[in-house]
């Protein structure tokens, strides 16, 4: 069997994984990050870049290197765990979080600006629509690249070409000094702030649904799966480098046009208007509408397809419950969804990270079974003390842990369990004398 793809067919791939990382997230958070960090631009971006660019990528070549499924990832976990882990990310990921998300941005930054007056009812109407138009996309799992890599995706990229070339060659303002925690330690806080993409877990599952895509494609070899993996992981980088880049710098000089924004699709939205005067929301609408939709279709998808390999209910039965609760969950708002998703991404963020640390480090683990339940473990216990700090639980009796005052207590004792667990050795069984009589 032909083991190759045309690179038109690559290139649709890498595509279709930028097309379900580029959702609301990936929008809304760097233009108010940028405004913030202000001259210290730099330092928040390359922070935020790593979290939002580079875990995931990396995370998507670690999904190749174990062997092209959440199973083989997690195989020196226990099986309960690791299915109770992989519900809650998919959970997250999809009716719970990410995915209503993408409907609440849509209908904040590309439908609302249009109506003087906007009511509950506008985004229920909205959020119905847009879940519906979701699930018949994923409703044909196997036509996801031909749709979303070939179609929708390179009219999204047209339009964030001409919004980043704009930003670059018309700057709305100056930089100004640098805010908050931004003027602390900018690097850090950039860091923190790539955790609400939730890109990190998307690419755990996403990784996955490629991996279906390329099998659809005749792709079945597992060297083959693992180069195409990783061609698509890089595309997708590429692209988001790209538009967090330009978003960043859009929002370094939005102070003028966008002063006391308080989230990033205010700042966006403001800003794209002054750079096209009236005919600004029409481009900036259909970019958040591409953006937000083919994220949606993705998450949809990839939870689908999980759910229905744990139950009797089949994919496409799944896609209407997804669909179904997306839509009901959208209507709770923006703000309140973003604020109740941050103390479970501080819990689970360090987990996944660990996860995929150990995934690289495996062949030098004598003990690999119990690196990865200690290191898992420790990284859980020390992130669900982030998470409660974030959350407003008073944690301050454990406040002489390193790094604890950016959120990112968990480090250490995790790092430290990793290199402890290259000193554990399996365990020995006795060898049974044998009766040579």
């Amino acid at each position: 069997m032909n083991q190759t793809l045309k690179l038109t067919d690559i290139i649709a791939v890498g595509f279709m994984l930028f097309a379900f990382f580029l959702g609301a997230g990936n929008i809304i958070f760097p233009p108010l990050a940028g405004q913030l960090a202000g001259d210290n631009l730099f330092a928040a971006m390359s922070g935020f870049l790593v979290t939002a660019v580079g875990l995931p990528l990396i995370t998507i070549i670690a999904i190749a290197v174990a062997g092209g499924s959440w199973e083989h990832l997690t195989k020196d976990l226990p099986k309960r765990g690791a299915t109770i882990m992989a519900v809650l990310i998919f959970i997250i990921i999809g009716p719970a979080f990410a995915a209503p998300r993408t409907g609440l941005v849509a209908y904040e930054m590309a439908v609302k600006p249009f109506f003087i007056d906007a009511a509950q009812s506008h985004l229920t109407i909205f959020s119905m629509l847009f879940f519906v138009v979701a699930m018949f996309f994923a409703w044909s799992q196997g036509k996801l690249i031909d749709v979303i890599g070939k179609v929708l995706t390179p009219v999204l990229f047209l339009g964030l070409i001409v919004l980043a070339v704009a930003v670059f060659i018309d700057p709305q303002g100056e930089m100004i000094a640098a805010q908050g925690e931004y003027l602390t330690h900018p690097l850090q806080k950039g860091f923190l702030e790539g955790y609400n993409t939730m890109d990190t877990f998307g690419s755990l599952m996403f990784g996955v649904l490629i991996v279906d895509a390329l099998r659809q494609k005749g792709i079945t070899d597992q060297k083959a799966t693992s180069k195409y993996l990783i061609s698509a992981a890089c595309i997708a980088a590429t692209g988001l480098a790209f538009v967090y880049i330009s978003l960043f710098y859009l929002g370094a000089t939005s102070a003028t046009v966008a002063a006391g924004a308080d989230n990033g699709g205010v700042v966006l939205s403001l800003y794209v208007q002054s750079l096209f005067g009236p005919y600004g929301q029409i481009v900036l609408s259909i970019i958040v509408l591409l953006a937000c939709l083919t994220t949606a279709i993705g998450l949809i998808s990839a939870c689908s397809d999980y759910f229905s390999s744990l139950t009797p209910i089949s994919y496409k039965s799944w896609v209407i419950i997804n669909g179904v609760a997306c839509a009901v969950v959208a209507n709770v708002g923006l703000s309140q969804l973003i604020s109740l998703s941050v103390p479970v991404l501080f819990a689970l963020y360090p987990v996944a990270i660990a996860l995929v640390a150990l995934t690289f480090l495996r062949p030098k683990m004598p003990n690999p079974q119990a690196a990865y339940r200690v290191v898992i473990l420790v990284s859980l216990l020390f992130a669900l003390i982030d998470a409660a700090k974030v959350a407003g639980v008073d944690v301050s009796a454990l406040s002489m842990l390193p790094l604890f005052d950016i959120g990112m207590g968990w480090l250490l004792p995790t790092t430290v369990a990793i290199v402890a667990m290259f000193f554990v050795g399996k365990v020995e069984q006795p060898e049974l004398a044998q009766d040579n009589a």
